[in-house]
């Protein structure tokens, strides 16, 4: 069948529902696809529930200095949703009085927030023992403010994951613009100047590698011996673990896929390589997604195509772990991206 282009992004909800209209149709030139929920319920899993709330993911917005091909969340420079104060604070009232042990701050660049810092400092102060910050790198680059994040990341002992398509220049300036490469590099060896991702240092630096075209990544433990053996030899640069994620068929990816024609192929590829061993531990089962504006969904990717958390309590202002602990995770058709092979989570491969 053939399915425009998604073009507008004025108005998110359409955006939305216009997304999942196309992940639903599931018609096809050879019949239908089956669901992802009937796919779960005959691999002798009725359905995927909650284990335990661990990890409370945030976005504080979508403001970026990167315009990168496959983002799940359409980030940019010229997006202005950020996260107020308020909902900042309605969180950490949350994690000074819940068992969350991880907080994994996400964006955009979250770096871009102006009160990140002040965020960190505040979540630092709480039991929380893990503070991850995603980072694409570059913005310890792109402005003398923040020149000094490595320091700050090391102070506040962060978990640092960050996006790196390719260890060859072409790729990765294919996937996030020209001259992402070269600063990415140098980024990376600003946080081994200090300590990050070197051995017997407690300064975790992992990488992330997403796919650059309409195809699952790699084993991801191969990939990370590549990653780490071009790395050194070509910029001395070392660290810690490599994660391999799966690109969802949302936003910008969505509309590459269509505009591509490769649409069906991958979705065929997605349900084809569906592993049941990974359904157990998808990371909606011990994740929650707090939106820039303070709701609450069962992922970052639900966050996106506006699947609120099922469940009374809908915003970060309510917060009750008891009745979020009962909800049943919503599912659609793009849940296939994280049971597709190895599987895939913001941790990399599940299986």
């Amino acid at each position: 069948m053939k399915i425009k282009s998604l073009k507008s992004r004025q108005d998110s909800l359409a955006q939305s529902e216009k997304q999942l209209e196309i992940l639903n149709g599931g018609i096809f030139e050879d019949g239908t696809l089956p669901t992802f929920k009937e796919k779960v319920k005959n691999s002798n899993f009725q359905q995927v529930r909650p284990t335990g709330l661990e990890i409370l993911q945030i976005n504080v917005g979508y403001m970026c200095n990167q315009v990168c091909s496959h983002c799940h969340v359409d980030a940019g420079p010229d997006r202005k949703e950020i996260m107020t104060q308020e909902t900042m604070e309605q969180i950490l009232h949350v994690l000074r009085n819940s068992k969350i042990n991880t907080v994994d701050l996400t964006g955009g660049a979250p770096e871009m927030h102006p009160q990140f810092r002040w965020f960190v400092e505040e979540i630092r102060k709480t039991e929380v023992e893990e503070i991850i910050v995603r980072s694409n790198l570059t913005i310890i680059l792109a402005n003398k403010k923040y020149n000094d994040l490595p320091e700050f990341f090391s102070e506040h002992k962060i978990h640092v994951i960050s996006s790196l398509p390719f260890y060859k220049r072409n790729k990765t300036d294919r996937q996030r613009g020209d001259g992402v490469f070269d600063s990415s590099i140098k980024a990376l060896q600003m946080l081994n100047a200090v300590g990050f991702g070197l051995p017997n240092s407690e300064l975790q630096l992992d990488l992330v590698y997403n796919p650059s075209g309409a195809f699952l990544p790699g084993d991801q433990k191969a990939l990370e011996l590549d990653f780490k053996k071009a790395l050194a030899e070509d910029f001395n640069i070392k660290f810690n673990l490599l994660f391999t994620i799966t690109n969802l068929p949302i936003s910008r990816f969505l509309d590459y896929l269509i505009a591509s024609e490769n649409y069906e192929e991958y979705m065929h590829a997605l349900v084809d390589a569906f592993n049941p061993s990974t359904v157990g531990n998808v990371m909606c089962t011990n994740t929650i997604s707090v939106s820039w504006e303070g709701f609450l969904f069962d992922c970052d990717f639900n966050q996106i195509l506006d699947l609120k958390v099922d469940s009374t309590i809908a915003h970060i202002s309510e917060f009750n772990s008891t009745v979020l602990d009962d909800r049943n995770i919503r599912l659609s058709q793009h849940c296939y991206g994280c049971t597709a092979g190895a599987g895939s989570s913001c941790q990399g491969s599940i299986a």
